[in-house]
């Protein structure tokens, strides 16, 4: 016999201002620190600094953003998601101002690095995605969360072509101003999505008392969600790397460097398509499996374009492609979390998960500037992604989709 007593269940209708004020937020933390590679040579030329001076800046934005992104997501679990994305709008502004007229690679180092990294952790996918599962039934969570990720995407194909219009009218100092006043409209977006872990429609869910330390020790000893958190390292190194030195590779192929605006704005286009399909995708297929799809698919896609000819025809395919598999990874990611261990520690434990993507993000765009300046060229850093995303598609298949198991903790009453 056949049981039909979930199939009668009603749909529970979906927080729209919810949704789309995260997605806006998305959008805009996404936005300006996507479009840094179009400042790399107006601002080296002018400083006269090399690579490797805005390369490790960059690093350390990934590196703040990595370590951040767990810290801000307690802290919204704890006080408030609200408090929390507001504090990212005020701290991303300033660092974006405070780059403009960094007047020493020190100065660059801790406000395009540091604070623009903070500001972006705060602002983060984890915090808003956190938000977004505290309110939405857990048959829906993998949808929404391809919706906020695909809203992140879109505020990659909006500021490639905006950042680069901006820095052609008005130089890369008041396109810097523009993009940090921009900042300060996140607090008001994030209105809606005032509250914490103890609030929202899962709030209703039977959970398990925990608290941060006994949740982070849980996690720590899980072996799915450890081999999660390695992989998860490679996507940061591969697309950081991509994010930061595809324009400046562009120009060093002899290629047009309108081909590196048009480039990036197609992977943050597809990277729309590809997020939100791997959001439905989550939803229907194994996870593990999928992800371990995306980095092999990854692998084959940059060996074939580093032993192909390289053209304008060839970038333009090159992005597409990417642009499908960019941050499909996101979804599935936090959908595992979530399952694993339900959503009262979610922004803390997705962040932890995320900050091994921004160590990898960390060394991939400063070892881009690094080994260039040093050998000359990109192509060790391509192979080296290219062996990496091998290692993540073994790793994912061996994680176990399911909750964990808590024999010796008591409900919550």
């Amino acid at each position: 016999m056949t049981s039909v007593a979930n199939t009668s269940r009603p749909a529970v209708p979906l927080p729209w201002l919810i949704i789309c004020c995260g997605c806006l937020i998305a959008a805009l933390t996404f936005g300006p620190r996507s479009a840094m590679g179009f400042f790399q040579l107006p601002m080296l030329t002018e400083k006269g600094w090399d690579r490797t001076t805005f390369g490790l800046a960059m690093a350390i934005q990934n590196l703040a953003w990595g370590f951040g992104t767990p810290v801000f997501g307690a802290l919204a679990d704890r006080y408030g998601t609200w408090r929390v994305l507001a504090l990212s709008g005020a701290m991303y502004c300033a660092g974006l101002v405070v780059m403009a007229l960094a007047p020493t690679p020190g100065v660059f180092y801790l406000s395009g690095g540091v604070l623009v990294g903070l500001g972006v952790a705060a602002g983060s996918f984890g915090i808003v995605l956190a938000a977004f599962a505290r309110n939405v039934p857990a048959e829906r969570r993998s949808f929404v969360f391809g919706l906020g990720t695909a809203a992140g995407s879109a505020g990659m194909f909006v500021f490639a072509p905006l950042g680069q219009g901006l820095i052609s009218a008005f130089g890369w100092h008041d396109s810097l101003f523009v993009m940090g006043a921009m900042m300060l409209v996140i607090p008001l977006l994030a209105i809606p999505l005032r509250g914490n872990s103890s609030s929202g429609s899962a709030a209703k869910e039977a959970f398990y008392r925990q608290t941060a330390g006994e949740a982070l020790r849980e996690a720590l000893g899980h072996r799915s969600y450890l081999l999660l958190t390695s992989g998860f390292f490679v996507c940061g190194f591969q697309v950081a790397f991509i994010t930061a030195h595809f324009p400046a590779y562009i120009g060093d192929l002899g290629i047009d460097a309108r081909y590196a605006v048009i480039a990036l704005a197609l992977i943050g286009f597809f990277n729309i398509i590809g997020s939100f399909a791997a959001g439905i995708i989550g939803q229907r297929w194994s996870k593990p499996w999928f992800l371990s799809l995306i980095y092999l698919a990854r692998s084959v896609l940059v060996t074939g374009f580093l032993l192909l000819p390289q053209t304008p025809a060839s970038v333009i395919v090159f992005a597409i492609l990417m642009g499908l598999l960019w941050l499909s990874t996101v979804p599935p990611t936090n959908g595992l979390v979530a399952i694993m261990f339900g959503t009262r520690h979610l922004g803390m434990l997705g962040g932890i998960v995320f900050f091994s993507h921004q160590i990898g993000s960390f060394l991939g765009v400063w070892l881009g500037g690094y080994l260039y300046d040093r050998f000359g060229s990109y192509d060790p850093v391509w192979w080296l992604g290219v062996a990496l995303g091998l290692f993540a598609a073994l790793v994912h298949l061996p994680i176990a989709e399911k909750p964990v198991e808590r024999p010796a903790l008591t409900p919550a009453a």
